[in-house]
This record gives C-alpha cells, sequence and structure tokens, in this order.
C-alpha cells in the first residue's frame, strides 16, 4: 500500500486546514485510516483514526471537537479536517492504515505509512 498525504501549510491559529492521504495498492475499504503527528522533540502521537465504513471513528482528546476524520472509499482518499488550530498543532502529520478493522491508537499496530505533510500553526 503506497500513501501519499497532502494539504499541511501554514496557517494562523483560529485557522482550518484539511488534509487528504491518497491510498493505493489495496482494497481501501478493507483499510483502517489513522492519522498520527510528530512535533519537533516529541514522540509521534495519536490523532484520529477510521473504520473500513467510516462507522467509527476515535480521537485524541485535544482533537475532539476541532478535528474530523472521514473517508471517500470511491476515491481512496481519507481526509481530516482541522479546525480551531493552535500553535500547539503544529507537526509533520503522517497517515497510515491497517489492514485489519481494528480503529487503534497505537501506531505500531499500523502496517502502512505515508511520508508526512508539515502543518505550521502560527499565533
Amino acid at each position: 500500500v503506497q500513501l501519499q498525504a497532502s494539504g499541511g501549510g501554514l496557517v494562523q491559529a483560529g485557522g482550518s486546514l484539511r488534509l487528504s492521504c491518497a491510498a493505493s495498492g489495496r482494497t481501501f475499504s478493507r483499510l483502517v485510516m489513522g492519522w498520527f503527528r510528530q512535533a519537533p522533540g516529541k514522540e509521534r502521537e495519536f490523532v484520529s483514526a477510521i473504520s473500513w465504513g467510516g462507522g467509527s471513528t476515535r480521537y485524541a482528546d485535544s482533537m475532539k471537537g476541532r478535528f474530523t476524520i472521514s473517508r471517500d472509499n470511491a476515491k481512496n482518499t481519507a481526509y481530516l479536517q482541522m479546525n480551531s488550530l493552535k500553535p500547539e498543532d503544529t507537526a509533520v502529520y503522517y497517515c497510515a492504515a491497517l489492514s485489519k478493522n481494528v480503529v487503534t491508537t497505537t501506531p505500531t499496530r499500523y502496517d502502512y505509512w505515508g511520508q508526512g505533510t508539515l502543518v505550521t500553526v502560527s499565533s
């Protein structure tokens, strides 16, 4: 599976961005899709994940109410809508995929990873 994340950039605090993750090489509708992020000097942390059909989602507590994960199985793409961005959201955001239908927050359980896209939120 190849994953291509895009949509990062520079945004002011309070602004919004939508990240996309395009997948190829496997039936997309049989992949749990997750988003993780890694800020400079910090460990990679879970952001959000979505089940095969999109009916089940999970969010890190700090992202609840601000971020929304979704997927379009017809387009083989997952999305992360990020609103009310804060400077502490600045990080490289990675998309990941898991072939089992388990919506997990554990990065080591994901089988495939994209290259990351940088999100910078200015104050």
